[in-house]
């Protein structure tokens, strides 16, 4: 994924910038969430090994209906606005799915209260680092 030097790190656009920075963010927070699932989980292991299977299997069903609906996308609009358009579909989706789903830990209370709780500070968190970085990547997209 890198630009035309032999490090990769030469000439990225913002964009690339952006997406290195939020895959790395995404996978220190999930790396996280592993941890802290993981030992509460430990004695159901070989159930949490099959259902992380599945898992994977779901993203990659997911990557592969995503390119097919930016594909549709791109027959119709201009490919950087069928990128944005999708990006934003799944952002918007993905918080309300994710307060959806940390009011429903919350109401469970114990345990699964404060897990919610973590959760949402960990999301605060990312949030305040990837937000200003996208930010800068679309300003300078957009000075291009």
């Amino acid at each position: 994924m890198g630009g035309g030097t032999a490090g990769g790190h030469g000439r990225r656009s913002p964009t690339e910038r952006l997406a290195e920075d939020v895959a790395d963010v995404v996978r220190e927070e999930v790396r996280a969430v592993r941890a802290q699932v993981g030992e509460a989980a430990r004695p159901a292991g070989v159930g949490i090994a099959l259902l992380a299977a599945a898992g994977g299997c779901l993203v990659l069903g997911a990557g592969a209906a995503s390119t097919t609906v930016l594909r549709m996308l791109e027959a119709v609009l201009p490919r950087r606005l069928a990128a944005a358009g999708l990006t934003a579909g799944y952002l918007v989706t993905a918080v309300l799915l994710g307060r959806a789903g940390l009011a429903q830990l919350r109401a469970t209370g114990g345990p699964s209260a404060r897990l919610a709780d973590d959760v949402r500070d960990m999301v605060t968190e990312t949030a305040g680092r990837v937000l200003p970085a996208g930010a800068e990547a679309a300003r300078d997209e957009l000075d291009r």
